[in-house]
């Protein structure tokens, strides 16, 4: 058996699925069968800070409280998938994240909103200890953490969108069988060939579009 670090302590609905964050914050029951809006947080949801680990540096996105608000007016769950290889090289432990969670949690709630999930993925081909994994099916944009959500809460991904600044969380969406995904212009997202590789993944069965930031994106989700 594998044993993995561990915070000090875990807010309420926290745990480890064989090492990989998993945060349900909704009720039991009220997630399943529905289309969930998957967000990448740094980047999208929060501006990108590098590595953010500290409390003082969060804020969220333009209007970002905004999308997340529209969505739980219709009870779609907002769930935060975020690859977080910043605890997999050490730079930051467990819970430097449960204070960042914290804070993005309260800022959210200052405007009305709330997340329903959050799931992270330490795991890093370059990762330290029991995060080195040349290729972890929890971290983007491989699906699992999509998939660990559908197995938690229940929601239907064949319906279900996902927001990121990078082509990589597209991908994600993909690979997971949703239906969409958006790439906005904030965090990663200027960076050359980012807009141009989101888009492409794109397919008859997969929808694309591209969005100043998340604020934006909420016009062109179909479940919003």
């Amino acid at each position: 058996m594998t044993f993995y670090p561990e915070p000090t302590s875990f807010p309420d609905g926290a745990s480890f699925t064989d090492g990989v964050w998993t945060q349900i914050l909704s009720q039991t029951g009220v997630t399943i069968g529905r289309p969930a809006l998957f967000l990448d947080r740094d980047g999208v949801l929060v501006e990108e800070a590098h590595y953010l680990h500290k409390v003082e540096d969060v804020q969220l996105t333009p209007n970002a409280a905004l999308t997340v608000k529209a969505a739980n007016a219709r009870n779609i769950p907002v769930i935060l998938v975020t690859n977080q290889a910043g605890v997999g090289y050490g730079y930051f432990g467990w819970d430097d994240f449960i204070a960042v969670q914290s804070r993005i949690i309260d800022d959210l709630a200052d405007g009305g909103a709330h997340v329903d999930g959050v799931f992270a993925c330490p795991f890093h081909k370059k990762g330290q200890g029991v995060y080195a994994h040349d290729d972890h099916p929890a971290r983007k944009p491989n699906p699992g953490m999509l998939l660990l959500a559908q197995a938690q809460m229940g929601v239907d991904l064949r319906q279900s969108w996902i927001v990121g600044d990078r082509s990589l969380d597209i991908l994600a969406g993909k690979n997971a069988g949703l239906v969409g995904g958006v790439h906005v212009m904030t965090g990663h997202g200027t960076k050359d060939g980012e807009r141009a590789a989101a888009l492409a993944v794109g397919s008859d069965a997969f929808q694309v579009f591209g969005a100043k930031n998340l604020d934006a994106a909420r016009t062109l989700i179909p479940i919003l």
